[in-house]
């Protein structure tokens, strides 16, 4: 309010200053009226003890002698600079963050899924029928599932893809690949879990034909890819809600829920896959531990550690 009353005082002075000029001017014009030199000369004196007041302005003697005055007052003004230079002010354009790549990734995902659901409609029904019911006819639906070598193989590879894009989402919940672009982070999680079962797929079976056990560990070969099939369908609603869920609190509780739900799928993963052991070849739980922990734990941390050091490194 200081501020507005302050230039309203400078606006009417300048008014009446100009005023007083103009009425000198005519008054000098008109010098025979002795009647208003005493006026003009008063005025004269109030217009040059004012502009003794306020600081030069450059080339002011170009302007006319009322701007001039104006222009000094104007300069006097401690809030506003009227007579200052532009500043340049700088703006950095806001770019909204857009999920269009994660968009068509997870349209692609659910379109491969789709397209080997109505290819193989009657493997996929197979497949949940063999992982939720314990049926009499499980051995021949086994059987029926080994022979279709095709689908198992692209679900498989959706497995390879779901599971991919989940690591992705939790190495950046974790803050793991913060300065990592999102494709990049989805395509090293990927490779890394490919290889892992590439590898474990070969030592599973060059321990079968070493050890001549090649029906022990063909039957824990089809339960870890079983599971594993599983994983990558189910994973399917909880990877929608990552994608594109702006909520924090839904994201970590997405993120909880998911982790359990896997620690369950690897549960039963390993208990089956005891049982079908012990089956065919005498095993004891204690060689079947240093099994997990050799085959399946190392593994797996030793990943997540080179994962990690390429990460940090990177950025």
């Amino acid at each position: 309010m200081t501020k507005i009353i302050y230039s309203l005082l400078l606006a009417s002075v300048t008014c009446s200053c100009c005023f007083a000029q103009t009425a000198g001017d005519s008054t000098n014009s008109v010098a025979r009226h002795d009647t208003t030199r005493s006026d003009s000369q008063e005025i004269s004196a109030h217009g040059s003890q004012l502009s003794k007041m306020v600081p030069a302005i450059k080339d002011s003697e170009e302007l006319p002698r009322e701007a001039t005055l104006t222009m000094r007052i104007l300069n006097l003004n401690p809030f506003f600079d009227f007579l200052g230079q532009p500043k340049k002010q700088f703006m950095i354009a806001h770019i909204e963050p857009t999920k269009d790549e994660l968009f068509y990734t997870m349209l692609g995902l659910l379109l491969y899924f789709g397209l080997i659901k109505v290819a193989f409609d009657k493997y996929v029904s197979n497949l949940f029928l063999l992982f939720f019911r314990a049926s009499m006819r499980k051995q021949q639906i086994r059987e029926q599932l080994l022979q279709t070598p095709l689908p198992s193989l692209l679900l498989n590879t959706f497995f390879v893809a779901s599971a991919g894009l989940y690591g992705a989402f939790l190495a950046n919940h974790y803050g793991l690949a913060a300065h990592q672009e999102f494709p990049l982070t989805f395509g090293i999680c990927a490779t890394a879990i490919a290889s892992l079962y590439l590898v474990k797929f070969a030592i599973l079976k060059m321990s079968g034909w070493i050890f001549n056990i090649s029906m022990a560990t063909d039957a824990y070969i089809f339960v870890v890819f079983l599971v594993n099939k599983m994983m990558g369908i189910l994973l399917i609603p909880f990877l929608v809600v990552l994608a594109f869920t702006s909520a924090e609190e839904l994201y970590a509780a997405t993120v909880t829920i998911s982790l359990i739900m896997i620690g369950i799928l690897l549960v039963y993963r390993f208990s089956t896959g005891f049982r079908h052991l012990r089956n065919e070849i005498k095993l004891s739980i204690f060689h079947f531990f240093i099994y997990l922990c050799a085959f399946e734990i190392t593994p797996v941390v030793l990943i997540y550690k080179v994962l990690l050091a390429y990460l940090e490194k990177a950025s």
